[in-house]
C-alpha cells in the first residue's frame, strides 16, 4: 500500500500509530454521542507531516539522491529535518520569514540547512521548486510530489483500524470507517491523503462506506472554501492573513485533490474566523486533553460551526484530526489564556489568590 521497495528504506524513527481518543466530554459539549480526536501532534516532530516526510526520505534514499528539499511554514520542514537526521540524509529547507521561532528551532537542532526567504510561503515554495530542478534534489513539496499523498493517507488507515478496535474489541481485526471526518486545509494535500486512504480501504473491501470529509479553512485563507462554494474547478489567488500559519496559503498547491475529497464524499468546506480557531484550542485541551496548534484547532472549530448549522447528526461517528501540537506555536496558546498569576511565596498569598 506504500510506494517503497522495502520497509527497511524508512528511517529508524517510529511515525504514526498516534492515538484515536474518545473525547466524551467534548462530545457532550456539542451534543454528539461518538466524537473522537486523532491526535497527530504526537508524531516524532509533533505533526501529521511526519507521515509524508518519512516517505520522502525513504524514496530519496532508494533513488540515491543527495539532497531532499521542501518549502514549509514549519511543520513539513520539521518533519523532513527529523526524518533526514535519523536517516543520515542531507536536506535543505526554505521557510518564509514569518514562520514561528519554535518551528525554526526544530530545524536547526536537527542540523538541516535552513534558508529563510524574505517573502511568503508561496515565494518559498516557488524558490524551492526551482532549486530542486536546478540542482537535481528530491522535491518533497506538497502538491508537487504525489508521493506525499501516499504518506498522509496512512492516517486514514489508522483511523479505520483504531475505530474498529474501539467498537469491536482489540482482537476483532475489523476496520470501521467513521461517518464524518474534519480536517484543516491549507494546500489541500492532507485532506487529499485522507480521501486516498479511505478510497484504498474501500477498494480492498476493508471498510463498507466512505466517510463524508469536511475541510476547514480560516476565513483569512479561504481559497478552497470559496472555490467549493462557487462550484469552481480551481481556486482563485487570495492574500492569506490567518493566524494559523500551517494553513496560511495564498495559492493552494493541491487544489484538485482537496476539492475532489469534499465533493466526491458529499462533504463540505467550512470557513471559520481566526477568533473561533484560537478559542477552539481551549475546549480541545481542557475537555479532550489535546494541545493543538491553531491549524489543528481549526478542525474542531469547523466541527463546532457544522454542529450549529446542523451539517452533522448527533448520533454520527465523527473524527477530528489534530494535525499539530500546540507546542509549535506557544504565542498563540498564550494569546488564548493570558499570563499566570504572580504571587508572593506565602500561604497567605495562596489563600488570597484562590479566594480561600
Amino acid at each position: 500500500l506504500l510506494p517503497l521497495a522495502a520497509r527497511t528504506s524508512l528511517a529508524p524513527v517510529s511515525v504514526g500509530n498516534t492515538p484515536l481518543l474518545a473525547v466524551d466530554r467534548l462530545g457532550e459539549l456539542l451534543g454528539l454521542s461518538a466524537l473522537y480526536v486523532k491526535d497527530d501532534g504526537r508524531n516524532p516532530s509533533a505533526s501529521l507531516k511526519d507521515r509524508a516526510s518519512a516517505i520522502a526520505v525513504a524514496l530519496a534514499q532508494e533513488n540515491r539522491l543527495p539532497v531532499v528539499a521542501t518549502a514549509s511554514t514549519g511543520n513539513a520542514a520539521a518533519a523532513l529535518a527529523g526524518q533526514s537526521a535519523a536517516a543520515g540524509q542531507d536536506c535543505v529547507i526554505f521557510v518564509p520569514k514569518g514562520a514561528p521561532r519554535a518551528k525554526i528551532a526544530q530545524l536547526l537542532v536537527y542540523g538541516s540547512t535552513v534558508l529563510t526567504v524574505d517573502g511568503s510561503y508561496d515565494d518559498a515554495f516557488d524558490l524551492c521548486t526551482a532549486a530542486c530542478k536546478e540542482f537535481g534534489w528530491f522535491n518533497r513539496n506538497t502538491g508537487y510530489n504525489p508521493f506525499m499523498t501516499e504518506g498522509k493517507k496512512t492516517v486514514a488507515f489508522e483511523i479505520a483500524e483504531q475505530l474498529g478496535d474501539a467498537q469491536q474489541g482489540e482482537n476483532a481485526s475489523v476496520f470501521v470507517a467513521p461517518d464524518v471526518v474534519f480536517v484543516s486545509v491549507g494546500d489541500g494535500c492532507i485532506i487529499g491523503g485522507v480521501h486516498k486512504g479511505f478510497k484504498d480501504l474501500l477498494a480492498l473491501g476493508w471498510i463498507k462506506k466512505m466517510p463524508r470529509l469536511y475541510g476547514v479553512q480560516s476565513t483569512g485563507s479561504a481559497a478552497l472554501y470559496s472555490a467549493w462554494r462557487g462550484d469552481a474547478e480551481f481556486p482563485q489567488l487570495v492574500q492569506a492573513t490567518t493566524r494559523a500559519d500551517s494553513i496560511s496559503v495564498n495559492a493552494p498547491r493541491d487544489p484538485i485533490k482537496a476539492l475532489n475529497a469534499v465533493r466526491q464524499t458529499n462533504g463540505a468546506f467550512v470557513a471559520v474566523p481566526d477568533e473561533a480557531i484560537l478559542n477552539a484550542m481551549l475546549p480541545l485541551a481542557r475537555l479532550g486533553g489535546v494541545f493543538a496548534e491553531p491549524a489543528g484547532a481549526a478542525a474542531f472549530a469547523g466541527l463546532q460551526q457544522a454542529v450549529a448549522q446542523k451539517l452533522v447528526q448527533p448520533d454520527e461517528t465523527i473524527v477530528v484530526i489534530n494535525t499539530g501540537s500546540g507546542l509549535k506555536d506557544i504565542d498563540a496558546a498564550m494569546q488564548t489564556t493570558g499570563e499566570p498569576m504572580v504571587i508572593a511565596p506565602t500561604l497567605q498569598a495562596v489563600k488570597q489568590s484562590l479566594g480561600l
